[in-house]
């Protein structure tokens, strides 16, 4: 056991040493080819970037030499997890990412959408790589920590920086997965059962019909996809909602200005997905959230217009059952048999042969699945994957917006994902605009997988632009969105069945009503509120549970009567409650033959639905409990209860949520390592849940003991259009991706206390610089 402590040590200082030796340097000038003129960038005590530059190219390849610099190992990431070749490096563990990303075509993709770059895009791109590729031919496999292991980056190219979008539009469009989880479960499931399982607003969901019966063969393919689809928390994933978004415009606020608040809940990583930067041309000012990998500014603000965004929900992918003919070399169309195309993907695993794939695609997308018999097949089609993507195009306009109507425009050419993108100007205006394409099919509204070879439920164009829900300076001054539905059920665009409940939204607008002179702090504030309007909604059938006084968990109970669902990190309600609705909703999966390790990500309302009569709660106990779900619900009570005092003490009130709560910032490779993992790995402890306006989020059915947030706002901006330079801003845990940078991890207190930054003309103090000089012509 000493040998192996001395052992230990002794790895951690070597480790300590190069991660150390590859911090780059206080101070820098350099030369960068293409660099017009000379650019300089100052970084503030919170090594936060200020670049002057006289153009925008200028100005890229700076920030792309400093995103280089911070954040290369993330960069390099992103762009493998995206083109499919982690396993290069990663070895056999990461050979179910690559083959998704193989098998779904991404870098494909984005390689094929260089073509319809506007000339001002890519000069854009290729700027930012420029700066990049500096950083990378400078300090060569010193250019991160990880790379003294992995070797030299490869250079950087516009295809790379395209890959972000391709990503951020796969993850944030889930619905393939939920058809496919719907197919699946109709192997021992009504399809009545089945759709209770995600509730609806509005209508219900239509009658099954003859033209949704299922082939033979068709369930057993959408379990093999499912088997190797990635979803989150897992690696190089993300969760398809939670963001925050409001705005007031100048009636309701003290200033007389907009003000707009926006915080999108993304995985917790180390580093942050955030890189925080402020960027001065002759151009004008660009403040916010940048994102390594590409040289927007994503989410920010401009002299004139301030933007945020939060996911829509909107289905924008469908699966098809295709019928394979006897030889198995066409399926059926419309217009008779087509041939599959093929293709051949090589991964090449470290450490083992290479493995080779034959991908196969139909008229509507890639094959994902395969039945038994081998004549039934399904594909996906993706919206995020169609042709002619122009998302760069759409942000770099979004840069350059001067009023909210120009933001309209932008956001048409966003063309994935699909999200509410919520805008203030200057001149007074507030507006929400939905980006992306969203499919017009034929019939249906792609909630579950339908026959590919008829032709019905076909893809025949695309609702974008003003086609999509939006609205400008609406007679209430105010423009809430929290991930529910913007628009009602008769909305002549279908965006899609599944919708997210709405109590992040209604707690919103309680705290806007409470006060009608909002201010930019009292803006701050709402954005920590952990007081959860769900749990203000269940809380009468819980504390009304008739819990006979002799059992355990009783005085757990009782603590509950009075609470406000507020989710403190010091008091033990929130883990009660918590643990409570857990343990009662995977009850009645097992009950119903569900594995809840298996099961489907099902929004909360599904909870709501079987306890509160105005949610239904009497048809769907009769499918789900047996007509009556109160005795599973308090056998839920006593069996959650029991684990936790097995693990924290029968003294109910001196359990704390934030014990069993910490927000989880983890190094993707580090972090996984055998006896030295725990360097790798940020917490903190933190209030709020899944259901709070400040958002951490645990895993989906984590050990009833421990509730670690894997998901949240790791970053918070709150802007201020009387003055922009007075916009606040934070990221958790820090600027830096080097975990012994001092930067790291330095905004994690102040971002879970609500603190913040701002980003006005000059920097609070000046740590570091760096000179950027164009190439001499001589």
């Amino acid at each position: 056991m000493i040998a192996l402590g001395v052992a230990v040590a002794l790895l951690i200082v070597a480790v300590a040493a190069i991660i150390w030796r590859v911090l780059p340097p206080q101070d820098d000038v350099l030369t960068i080819p293409g660099v017009t003129d000379p650019v300089g960038v100052s970084f503030d005590s919170n090594d936060i970037p200020f670049i002057r530059a006289s153009s925008a190219t200028d100005a890229a390849t700076a920030l792309g030499y400093i995103h280089a610099r911070d954040r290369m190992f993330q960069m390099d990431l992103m762009r493998r997890a995206a083109a499919g070749t982690l396993a290069q490096v990663f070895g056999p563990a990461a050979l179910p990412s690559d083959e998704e990303m193989r098998i779904l075509g991404v870098r494909r993709s984005a390689e094929a959408d260089v073509a319809d770059l506007s000339p001002q895009a890519r000069a854009l791109l290729q700027a930012y790589a420029n700066g990049v590729n500096a950083w990378i031919a400078k300090r060569g496999r010193l250019a991160a920590p990880e790379f003294v292991f992995l070797g030299k980056p490869r250079p950087w190219t516009i295809v790379d920086s395209l890959l972000w979008g391709k990503t951020m539009g796969l993850w944030l469009s889930g619905n393939w997965r939920t058809e496919l989880e719907r197919l699946a479960l109709s192997a021992h499931m009504s399809r009545a059962k089945i759709d209770a399982l995600w509730p609806t607003t509005g209508k219900p969901p239509p009658p099954a019909d003859a033209a949704l019966a299922f082939p033979p063969g068709a369930r057993a393919a959408a379990r093999e996809a499912l088997a190797w689809i990635r979803h989150f928390p897992q690696p190089f994933t993300e969760p398809a909602q939670a963001s925050n978004e409001w705005a007031l415009s100048g009636s309701h606020t003290a200033s007389g200005q907009p003000l707009l608040a926006g915080d999108p809940h993304l995985s917790f990583d180390f580093p942050s997905l955030w890189y925080l930067a402020r960027i001065d041309t002759p151009e004008g000012t660009l403040a916010g959230a940048t994102v390594p990998g590409v040289p927007f500014m994503v989410i920010g603000h401009n002299d004139h217009v301030a933007w945020t965004f939060t996911d829509t929900g909107a289905d924008t992918q469908d699966v098809f059952i295709e019928h394979v003919t006897p030889d198995g070399t066409h399926y059926e169309t419309p217009n008779g048999p087509e041939p599959f195309i093929t293709r051949r993907e090589v991964i090449h695993v470290r450490g083992r042969p290479d493995v080779v794939l034959t991908v196969r695609s139909t008229r509507h997308g890639p094959v994902i699945g395969e039945g038994p018999e081998k004549n039934t097949v399904l594909a996906v089609e993706m919206a995020n994957l169609a042709p002619h993507d122009t998302d760069a195009d759409g942000l770099l306009m979004l840069d350059h917006a001067r009023w909210v109507s120009d933001v309209g425009l932008a956001a048409a050419k966003i063309t994935s994902p699909v999200q509410n993108l919520l805008s203030a100007d200057t001149a007074g205006n507030i507006a929400f605009f939905t980006t992306g394409r969203v499919p017009i099919r034929k019939s249906g509204d792609g909630a579950w997988p339908v026959d590919g070879a008829d032709g019905r439920h076909d893809w025949i164009g695309w609702a974008s632009g003003n086609a999509l829900p939006h609205s400008v300076n609406p007679a209430s001054g105010r423009i809430v969105n929290a991930n529910e539905p913007t628009v009602g059920p008769d909305f002549p665009v279908k965006l899609g069945r599944d919708t997210y409940g709405d109590w992040r939204a209604q707690r919103i607008r309680d705290l806007l009503d409470a006060n009608d002179r909002q201010t930019a702090g009292s803006f701050a504030r709402m954005q920590m509120d952990v007081v959860s309007d769900y749990a203000r909604r269940l809380l009468p059938v819980l504390t009304a549970l008739a819990v006979p006084k002799q059992d355990p968990a009783a005085p757990a109970a009782d603590l509950l009567k009075g609470w406000d669902g507020r989710m403190a990190m010091n008091e033990p309600q929130p883990l009660i409650f918590n643990a409570w609705t857990h343990a009662f909703l995977e009850a009645v999966l097992k009950a119903n033959s569900v594995d809840p390790s298996r099961a489907p990500v099902l929004d909360d309302r599904f909870i709501l639905s079987l306890l509160l009569p105005a949610d239904g709660a009497a048809a769907q106990a009769k499918l789900w409990c047996g007509g009556n779900c109160r005795p599973m619900l308090l056998s839920a009570l006593d069996t959650s209860m029991a684990q936790l005092r097995h693990y924290h003490g029968s003294s109910y009130a001196h359990w704390r949520w934030g014990r069993v709560h910490p927000a989880l910032f983890a190094h993707p490779l580090l972090s996984r390592l055998p006896l030295i993992g725990w360097l790798g790995r940020i917490t903190i402890q933190v209030p709020g849940d899944a259901t709070t306006i400040d958002v951490t989020a645990p895993g989906y059915f984590p050990r009833r003991a421990e509730f670690t947030a894997v998901h949240g706002p790791e970053l918070r901006g709150v802007y201020d259009l009387s003055d922009l330079d007075r916009s606040r801003f934070v990221i958790a845990p820090g600027q830096s991706g080097d975990l012994l940078d001092p930067h790291a991890a330095d905004f994690l207190q102040r971002w879970r206390a609500g603190g913040s930054v701002q980003l006005g003309p000059e920097p609070n103090v000046v740590s570091r610089a760096i000179t950027i000089m164009p190439k001499s012509r001589s």
